[in-house]
């Protein structure tokens, strides 16, 4: 997979609802629910809540954040 493939997966979930599972080091991992907001040339946005997070599409391709739908 490379990162266009990957913009293009983010791309069709723009206004879903997903849930990601980051990895936050150590073999620990957070999960996060929210709706897939904007979508920017190297980032793309979650809104979970009230907060808005900002992903890399670098993050997914070497697997620190999986989307687990």
């Amino acid at each position: 997979m490379n990162i266009e493939k990957v913009k293009l997966n983010i791309l069709k979930l723009k206004g879903k609802e997903i849930i990601l599972k980051i990895n936050i080091g150590r073999n620990r991992y957070e999960s996060v629910i929210g709706v897939v907001q904007g979508i920017y040339p190297y980032v793309f946005t979650v809104q979970s809540g009230k907060e808005l997070k900002t992903f890399s599409y670098v993050d997914l391709l070497t697997k620190n954040v999986i989307i687990v739908n």
